[in-house]
């Protein structure tokens, strides 16, 4: 099938991804403009996946305030000084002060939650469930330890500009796009009259 230039460049500015990616994409889902951003998204993920385990010393500290009343802090850090300096790793940057303003995270994921915290939130799940058959008590406990996880870690919340995604599946999104790993190191909340 003949993909012409048009197509290819029209994806690659919806997306951002390079042209050879773009119009293989195209190929590969018979010139269908949707297939091929699903095509694309989940590509990106694999290549995530792979990125995920290097090194991230390079990034920057952002910061947002909403009506003087929530203020953020975040540190995102990438390996390169190129990518952390550039205009849509800031705006990474504060997509995700944004998130942390309106949706008061408590960690980054769930492997910041202490464990003496998940032991208590399973005993109150327990409790609210002892009259039911002990393997659905598991699965329950399990759910509900997911819709948690969902609410307190940033990782897993939806986001808030496209709750069609996570805040995870965000960063990676820039991880395939920008082709280095990027990961959100520690971040602060603040508001108005709360006590520290």
């Amino acid at each position: 099938m003949e993909i012409s230039a048009t197509n290819v460049k029209e994806l690659r500015e919806k997306t951002g991804i390079g042209m050879m990616k773009c119009k293989e994409a195209l190929v590969e889902c018979a010139g269908d403009f949707e297939k091929a951003i699903d095509y694309l998204r989940k590509k990106g993920l694999d290549t995530a996946a792979k990125k995920s385990s290097r090194t991230t010393n390079e990034g920057r500290v952002a910061s947002y305030v909403h009506t003087n009343k929530i203020g953020v802090l975040v540190e995102i850090n990438c390996e390169t000084d190129f990518v952390a300096k550039g205009e849509e790793f800031g705006e990474l940057a504060k997509d995700i002060c944004m998130q942390i303003a309106a949706s008061n995270p408590d960690a980054v994921s769930r492997d910041d939650i202490p464990a003496e915290v998940i032991e208590r939130e399973k005993a109150i799940y327990k409790g609210q469930v002892k009259n039911k058959p002990e393997n659905i008590i598991e699965k329950i406990i399990e759910g509900k330890l997911n819709a948690y996880f969902k609410e307190v870690c940033l990782l897993e919340q939806p986001f808030i500009k496209d709750t069609s995604m996570t805040v995870g599946d965000l960063i990676k999104e820039k991880i395939a796009k920008f082709g280095e790993n990027i990961t959100v190191s520690r971040f602060i909340r603040y508001q108005l009259g709360e006590e520290a």
